[in-house]
């Protein structure tokens, strides 16, 4: 695993291993998400919920991004996320916490550009997480969702719309922004 591009481009990324609820994102996906958010990343805020090894967040600092909040319950995580960020550089734009994605969202007064969800997969935590970060998003904010194909995420929540699915084998990655009034229909890729 490493960092795409960037500052940091090209630094290897310790994973968490022996877990069966962390799976590294792939390369690929990894690709996906940062082509469809590129012209936004440049001094926002992020959030990577369900950091896992920290990669998605490393790769919007390495991209440009003012800061990242990476939040992830399991502490085998937390330790390879700080591993992550101290090799690439970032400690000084990161913010890292050990707590239950429900915990920090009920308890963060920080608001947030761009949030990247990246949960274990079958568990349903996107659709609990959802509500509670809505309410946390900027006005322009955007959110990020990676999951399994067969997992149905709702078309709109808190303001946020599902505007873009794009489909990678058995991945999908859902988009949302604040609801405006023309009703677009979602693009499917």
């Amino acid at each position: 695993m490493r960092v795409i591009t960037g500052s940091a481009r090209g630094r290897k990324l310790v994973t968490v291993e022996g877990t069966d609820v962390v799976r590294p994102t792939a390369d690929s996906v990894k690709e996906a998400i940062f082509s469809a958010i590129q012209f936004e990343i440049e001094g926002r805020t992020v959030l990577d919920l369900f950091a896992g090894s920290g990669q998605l967040g490393i790769e919007a600092l390495s991209r440009g991004a003012a800061e990242c909040y990476f939040v992830d319950s399991a502490a085998v995580s937390i330790k390879a996320v700080r591993q992550n960020v101290e090799s690439t550089g970032f400690e000084d734009s990161s913010h890292i916490m050990n707590m239950p994605f429900s915990a920090f969202l009920k308890s963060t007064r920080a608001t947030f550009d761009i949030a990247i969800l990246d949960p274990p997969y079958n568990y349903k935590l996107i659709q609990k997480a959802l509500p509670l970060l809505t309410e946390k998003m900027s006005e322009r904010g955007v959110i990020v969702c990676e999951h399994e194909k067969e997992c149905v995420l709702p078309h709109i929540e808190g303001g946020f719309e599902l505007v873009r699915l794009l489909r990678h084998g058995r991945i999908s990655l859902s988009i949302y922004r604040r609801s405006n009034v023309d009703d677009q229909p979602v693009q499917e890729i």
